[in-house]
């Protein structure tokens, strides 16, 4: 019997090699590698803000998703860097949190005068197209302004009803462009989850019956000014601040089974938190009449985390209750970076970015830990026992300098290469419980290949070589967000950068007509300092692991994505998309064997994705549905002394939308709507998990309900 996963996996894959005749069937009238949409495009179809105006254009998800170059897969972003998938009139945002994507619901349609597809690069670019980039021309105006809004309200399954909302204010006077938004957004979340155990003679062990809430609620405040001091002089600022207090609590119920009758234990937990951060950026530009232009970037971010977990238990519901936890986490992290450059015009076919950027970045951690022990308590830790153990105090800074240099080369009408070279030096120093500082270097070359097979049929290859950035997390104790029976985990103050060279190639055509676009992708990625789980155990008796640097390591895959219309059936304004990855990843770590790989994340199988959505101009009215799900077995982490298989629940959406009274817009939403669960297997080990000792089976399921939201929108 085939199993569910791979049916629909064969299903994407084959709507994707059926779609080729299609494609190919066609003749390609597509002039250049820029393709521009016209605001005049979209007027059929009601948008209201940018982001309704990209949910038309076919492939346009692909570009949104990730980029052409795939170590976006890897975790964040160091530093600023010199890419981006969206700029707004040819320029990028000076924002990490507050990127130009983040804007898109944010900006008025009516602001927008078109959309370009740029499938090229060129030094006038104001960063590397390391694929495709989306750009947003808004209207010249002398005078505009709009304001969109939208107010909404999400129910969830056990009948709580959260609401959320926002305001955006855009336009232009003379030479001020400006963007100021704020807005609610819900994180609420109810999470019903049952664990069955079983001990290592397959005897029953016990049974865990869990409720989980979070309360979450996020306020933002986001501003964006622009101003042109000359012709050849710009001047933009961004500013973001959030505020968020996500509490948690828990209420769980154990069946103990291993006495002679079953033993009842209720217990509590109660996570006061609260979250805050913003972000300040700025960047100036100064063209030159040669056509050579000078830039200038800089950000200041801060983001501060508190949390205090406290558990209690009971013997019987509402009964007394007993403190037998008490953890509290403290974390800031702060960035400040600047970056300059200078871009000459060498020839009419190559261009020249030479600059330099410069980063610290620092990390405060603090972490008490209090449990009911014979010794005294104390109030700083809940009343119970202070816990010492090492390194659960520190400040990580980073000093880190990167002159670099882009050149860009159009060997003729057809063929383009993007080539740089980043030097990168910097110094880490831990201070605290552990005080440490070492230096680090590496030399960072990548060369991009364009070639424009056809105007519609393009050919992309890339190699370069990528340097990880470190989670300063890591190397001071931290909380065990993953495991119930271990509530920290030790730092590691040794940890090195992971290193990688990475190659890519891919095809990604267009249909003639605005029919569709295809694009297939494969990349194998050769990595060294890997870093896993390690061995840090004092002694044989008491196993202990951290985030270490295990050895090289592999991956490689294939991604394909096919957004189509089906105009050849006579219904122009639906859109099919289809993508499914392949891929798998090889790293050798003793704590599992010494002798076989294992998959690492995120490389771990793949999934794939089925989408349609149809508009119906003449009425108003779109309508959609979604699907996506993971490829079976892709989660399998292990640790020092236990394994566990991960079974990621499938999502089914649909949404319908009509523009009503009043001129507003009215959506229905509806998620998870196969009400799926998250399954997993823990299999725990007496002693090391490479020697097989099995201790205990825990079987674990968690819902979270399907979701159902309503939206008003509006431009004023």
């Amino acid at each position: 019997m085939i199993k569910r996963s791979s049916a629909f996996a064969a299903l994407v894959g084959g709507l994707l090699l059926a779609v080729l005749p299609i494609v190919y069937a066609q003749n390609s009238t597509e002039d250049g590698s820029t393709i521009t949409y016209p605001a005049s495009y979209f007027s059929a179809y009601n948008p209201l803000t940018v982001n309704d105006m990209l949910d038309r254009v076919p492939g346009i998800s692909l570009i949104l998703q990730q980029g052409f170059d795939s170590i976006r897969f890897d975790g964040p972003v160091r530093g600023l860097g010199s890419s981006s998938q969206i700029l707004i009139d040819g320029k990028r945002l000076a924002g990490k949190a507050n990127e130009a994507r983040s804007q898109l619901d944010r900006i008025s349609a009516d602001q927008v005068a078109s959309i370009e597809i740029i499938r090229g690069t060129s030094s006038n670019l104001d960063v590397q197209n390391t694929g495709q980039l989306v750009n947003i021309i808004l209207r010249e105006a002398q005078s505009r302004s709009s304001i969109t809004t939208e107010v909404s309200a999400t129910h969830f399954f056990d009948g709580e009803v959260e609401p959320g909302g926002s305001i955006a204010w855009s336009g232009q006077n003379g030479r001020l462009s400006y963007l100021l938004s704020g807005g609610l957004k819900t994180g609420y979340r109810h999470t019903e989850s049952f664990e069955t155990s079983f001990n290592g003679d397959f005897s029953a062990n016990d049974t865990r019956d869990d409720d989980r809430y979070v309360d979450l609620k996020t306020y933002s405040l986001n501003s964006n000014l622009a101003y042109a001091l000359t012709d050849s002089d710009r001047i933009a600022f961004n500013l973001l601040y959030n505020k968020a207090d996500p509490p948690q609590s828990l209420f769980r119920t154990v069946t103990d089974f291993n006495a002679a009758t079953p033993v009842l234990r209720f217990e509590r937990e109660s996570t006061p938190a609260t979250s805050e951060n913003w972000e300040f950026g700025g960047d100036y530009e100064h063209g030159f009449e040669n056509g050579d232009r000078f830039k200038f970037l800089f950000i200041i971010n801060d983001k501060k985390n508190h949390a205090t977990r406290e558990r209690f238990i009971s013997t019987e519901p509402g009964g007394a209750e007993t403190k037998n936890l008490f953890l509290e986490t403290n974390s800031r992290y702060r960035e400040k970076i600047i970056r300059g450059s200078y871009t000459l015009s060498l020839t009419g076919s190559q261009g020249l970015e030479l600059g330099i950027e410069a980063a610290q970045t620092t990390q405060d951690s603090g972490l008490r830990l209090g449990l009911p022990t014979a010794a005294a308590g104390s109030p700083e830790f809940g009343g119970l026992t202070p816990i010492a153990f090492p390194n659960a105090f520190s400040t990580v800074e980073e000093i880190r300098y990167e002159p670099f240099a882009i050149h860009n080369w159009q060997i003729n009408r057809r063929m383009s290469l993007e080539s740089s070279l980043v030097a990168e030096y910097s110094e880490i120093e831990q201070s605290g419980d552990v005080n440490n500082r070492r230096d680090f270097d590496f030399i960072k070359p990548k060369l991009d290949f364009r070639f424009d097979i056809s105007n519609a049929l393009q050919f992309r290859a890339s190699l370069g070589k990528v340097v990880s950035q470190l989670s300063f997390a890591d190397f001071s104790r931290a909380t065990n967000e993953s495991d119930d029976d271990q509530d920290t985990v030790a730092g590691n103050p040794e940890l090195v950068p992971e290193e990688s060279l990475q190659t890519e190639i891919g095809l990604d055509y267009r249909l003639p007509n605005d029919g569709g676009a295809l694009n297939v992708r494969a990349f194998y990625y050769d990595f060294d300092n890997k870093i896993g789980k390690i061995d840090i155990s004092p002694s044989a008796t008491n196993l202990q692991s951290t985030n270490g640097n295990v050895g090289p390591a592999r991956a490689f895959g294939l991604i394909s994505n096919v957004s189509i219309r089906l105009g050849f059936l006579g219904l122009p304004d639906a859109l099919v998309t289809a993508a499914l990855t392949v891929q798998d990843a090889k790293i050798r770590n003793e704590l599992y064997s010494a002798e076989s790989d294992r998959r690492f994340r995120p490389y771990d199988r793949g999934d794939y994705r089925l989408g349609f959505r149809h508009d119906l101009p003449a009425l108003g009215l779109n309508y959609g549905i979604n699907y996506n799900a993971r490829i079976e077995g892709n989660r399998t982490p292990f640790d020092i002394d236990n394994q566990i298989y991960i079974d990621i629940p499938s999502n089914l959406s649909v949404f319908v939308e009509k523009v009503g009274f009043g001129g507003l817009t009215y959506r229905f939403e509806g998620s998870n709507l196969e009400d799926s669960e998250a399954c997993s297997e823990r299999r725990r080990f007496d002693g090391y998990l490479r020697d097989g000792i099995l201790k205990e089976v825990e079987f674990n399921c968690s819902r979270l309900g399907m979701q159902f939201v309503f939206k008003v929108r509006g431009t004023f």
